[in-house]
């Protein structure tokens, strides 16, 4: 499976957001020249992040986006899911029954075994994704790193 690059995009900038002081915000034109990532594209990304009720915006002269939830409380399979659909990447097409190799349809009437474990395979990675929350992440980064993070990000206007 391949996930856009829009992913690991919005995977840090969660990240980095929650490394934010309580009620700090960080703007689009931030987070775009942090990770020298095109605005107007990630803007759309994490406007579905909005939606997806895992960020707030605000708008005026000190908007921006912060987390709208505790970082115990969003994880990274929400995240994932706010960009890039809950779909399963697999779809099969049962082309057992088809072309010269045909199975009859007797031996079709259960799901195709391939399906199953392409299947399985999906839901192990979601609930992977499910079990870790963002202050997960967070514990896992050097002790410098959020005084480093909000640092940057105020030198960035």
């Amino acid at each position: 499976m391949k996930l856009p690059v829009s992913t690991e995009w919005v995977l840090h900038c969660a990240t980095t957001l929650a490394q934010l002081e309580p009620g700090t915000t960080a703007s689009t034109a931030q987070l775009a020249q942090y990770y020298d990532l095109p605005p107007a594209y990630l803007a759309k990304q994490l406007k579905a992040l909005v939606k997806a009720g895992v960020l707030a915006a605000t708008t005026g002269p000190k908007g921006g986006f912060r987390l709208a939830r505790p970082t115990t409380d969003i994880t990274l399979l929400q995240i994932v899911e706010a960009v890039d659909g809950a779909s399963p990447p697999y779809e099969c097409r049962e082309i057992r029954q088809q072309g010269r190799g045909a199975l009859p349809p007797e031996d079709c009437r259960d799901t195709c075994i391939l399906a199953e474990k392409m299947a399985d395979a999906h839901q192990a990675w979601r609930r992977s994704l499910a079990d870790v929350a963002l202050a997960d992440v967070l514990t896992a980064l050097p002790p410098t790193a959020p005084a480093r993070t909000r640092s940057r990000l105020a030198s960035i206007r």
